[in-house]
């Protein structure tokens, strides 16, 4: 047994300590029928992890919140653009802006909840140092140094703003997005370039063929790896495919905990490919890079938009090598724009949480 796959077995028998330092008991119960069904008594929540970073697991969260109160988000530190990057660069902490959108998204429809999610994303405005600083940003880093413990920190400002869950990072350190990019240099566009940063990576022109972390085995967050082992379900994505949905799959702690959970898992794909880091990315695509970075990943369901989705033999081909089936539903906003309607996702995930699961009915 390697020293990782024995960690992972520990946080399966206790869980993470408390934060008074007292072992939380991690609940084990046998699987019914299907694959990482757990039988629950009647009206019991799912608990739901969803890993990912910025607008598409935004996205997610929003709609989440409204099935589940049982929700933990695990959130990508690779950012090195913008506030995140300066406060990382000048302060060495974890970029906290994806951290900041999660819990943004967390919070309510109430008044407490929708004033305090506009004032975490409020951004200075001046010709100082202060200019671009997301207000969410400092008040992060500002617990950070004070307490000592980056996940204490998340849970305090959680607390503040009454979020509908909790936000964790997916590693303890920061890390270093890296791509290899064909024609990443338009007068040469058959060679293959690195491109470093996150922030790089997302933007970049030619085609991302590959990416790694830096360092390439970083320690994952231990509540993280809990939060994973102990779900219901896990969701993957939407999001920025190289650089916030395929990171979590480079933490091997965290790997390993997504292929060892007894958990379902459902992918979420993306509404349409994102400018120069997927440009021209069929959904089918999508998967197939997913599955070169983590092929012993599986997957139980792959949820799509079905106006997304031109070629529908195609992406159920692809979800098959995951061992999954597809789903395919209206989750888009009526406006035109690639972006998701919390209310029709929350709609999809509640569709398969209880067609796939077998183990509701939760509400």
């Amino acid at each position: 047994m390697t020293g990782r796959t024995l960690r992972l077995s520990r946080l399966r028998r206790i869980g993470p300590e408390g934060r008074g330092g007292r072992p939380v008991e991690a609940r084990v119960s046998k699987p019914v029928e299907s694959r990482g069904a757990r039988p629950r008594r009647r009206g019991a929540q799912p608990k739901v992890v969803a890993l990912g970073g910025g607008m598409g697991l935004s996205a997610s969260l929003a709609a989440l919140r409204r099935i589940t109160g049982d929700l933990t988000a695990v959130v990508t530190v690779a950012d090195d653009g913008g506030s995140s990057g300066r406060l990382r660069e000048e302060l060495g902490v974890l970029p906290p802006g994806d951290l900041r959108k999660a819990l943004a998204a967390l919070c309510g429809d109430d008044d407490w909840g929708q004033t305090w999610s506009r004032v975490i994303q409020h951004r200075f405005q001046s010709k100082g140092d202060l200019h671009e600083h997301a207000v969410g940003n400092l008040l992060i880093v500002a617990l950070w140094e004070q307490l000592g413990d980056p996940v204490q920190a998340l849970d305090l400002v959680g607390r503040l703003l009454g979020a509908h869950g909790r936000v964790l990072p997916m590693s303890a350190v920061p890390l270093e997005l890296q791509a290899l990019v064909k024609g990443h240099r338009p007068d040469r566009p058959e060679d293959i370039d690195t491109v470093r940063g996150q922030a790089t990576v997302a933007l970049t022109p030619g085609e991302v063929q590959s990416v790694q972390v830096v360092p390439n085995d970083p320690p994952a967050v231990p509540e993280a790896l809990a939060a994973v082992l102990d779900a219901d379900w896990v969701v993957l994505g939407p999001g920025s495919w190289f650089s916030s949905v395929i990171p979590h799959l480079l933490v091997p702690e965290l790997l390993d905990a997504l292929t060892q959970t007894k958990a379902r898992r459902v992918l979420s794909l993306n509404l349409a490919p994102q400018p120069g880091e997927t440009d021209g990315f069929s959904p089918q695509r999508h998967l197939e890079v997913l599955g070169r970075h983590a092929p012993k990943l599986a997957l139980d369901v792959v949820l799509a938009d079905e106006a997304a989705v031109p070629d529908r033999d195609s992406l159920t081909d692809a979800a098959k090598r995951f061992g999954a089936a597809v789903e395919l539903a209206p989750v888009a906003r009526t406006d035109g724009t690639p972006r998701h309607d919390p209310e029709l996702l929350a709609a999809a995930y509640d569709r398969i949480f209880r067609m796939h699961g077998r183990i509701g009915p939760w509400r």
